[in-house]
């Protein structure tokens, strides 16, 4: 009998032999080993063998930061709408509608407050998964909100950034949540409230360009690219080649634009150490 002939027909494993494998149960890391998601999330999702930082969303920093995962989330019927009836490949409210359905999300940020290490600290989050990250009308009011929530109940206030820039979809209305945003940090200061900034993979844009350099202290991730335009059209437009490790925050630490890189399974003592430092608990 030829070997590619089956000798019994059919598949015959019993039902109760065959098992199912669930996606994303693997992870290949940049220097190529796989590894099980578990290990990865065990380890604040950083790759253990090459230390990678892989990006990741607002629930996975929430979980990771926030004292056994608990927090009380913000503002958060605050939904993106359409307010000049944009349209491009296909019309604005129908790619809000899919992407909120894809991601259970209102918007490209998420409010949220809890403790760390014990010490009560509002957190406003990005997620890139949310038409990369990007500023619209939404994410200036719910920074503002959290803002405002921070200055009534007297806690330290931390954005990590994580964004592509202005949402194109909204125009000029997008590029006015830089200046409601930097003069809601003016009352956060006058208030005497600490403001941390963390910078994540990829940061740019007006956000980098604004309220994202201006914390009282401000953090980056190993390897997070952070910028206003990206570095191939810095490129074309020199017409020079880019300094080797352009736009990491390394090399933006060495420069002076960032204050320290900090580990992600380091990041929640040092965002305690950092609060403690600039509000003291009396």
């Amino acid at each position: 009998m030829p070997w590619f002939i089956r000798s019994k027909k059919n598949i015959t494993t019993p039902t109760e032999s065959k098992k199912d494998v669930k996606k994303g149960l693997w992870y290949k890391t940049p220097s190529g080993k796989i590894i099980e998601t578990e290990e990865l999330k065990a380890n604040a999702y950083v790759s253990p063998e090459d230390d990678h930082h892989v990006q990741i969303g607002s629930q996975e920093y929430f979980d990771i930061l926030f004292d056994d995962s608990k927090f009380t989330e913000l503002d958060t019927k605050v939904e993106s709408k359409d307010p000049l009836n944009w349209t491009d490949t296909k019309p604005y409210k129908d790619r809000l509608k899919e992407i909120k359905k894809k991601t259970g999300m209102t918007d490209s940020i998420r409010n949220a407050t809890g403790k760390i290490h014990g010490r009560d600290i509002t957190i406003s989050c990005m997620d890139f998964k949310f038409i990369g990250g990007s500023l619209g009308s939404v994410m200036g009011e719910k920074i503002a909100r959290a803002i405002d929530y921070s200055i009534k109940h007297k806690t330290p206030y931390i954005i990590i950034t994580q964004s592509g820039g202005a949402r194109m979809m909204e125009a000029a209305i997008s590029l006015m949540q830089l200046a409601k945003v930097e003069a809601k940090l003016i009352q956060l200061a006058d208030n005497n409230i600490p403001y941390i900034t963390i910078l994540t993979n990829p940061s740019f844009g007006g956000i980098t360009a604004s309220f994202g350099s201006i914390g009282d202290i401000i953090m980056a991730e190993p390897g997070a690219l952070i910028g206003f335009a990206g570095p191939r059209v810095i490129k074309e437009t020199i017409g020079r080649d880019l300094p080797e490790g352009f736009q990491t925050s390394e090399f933006l630490l060495e420069k002076g634009f960032v204050d320290m890189i900090v580990h992600r399974k380091k990041m929640k003592d040092k965002i305690k150490e950092v609060a403690d430092m600039l509000m003291p608990i009396n």
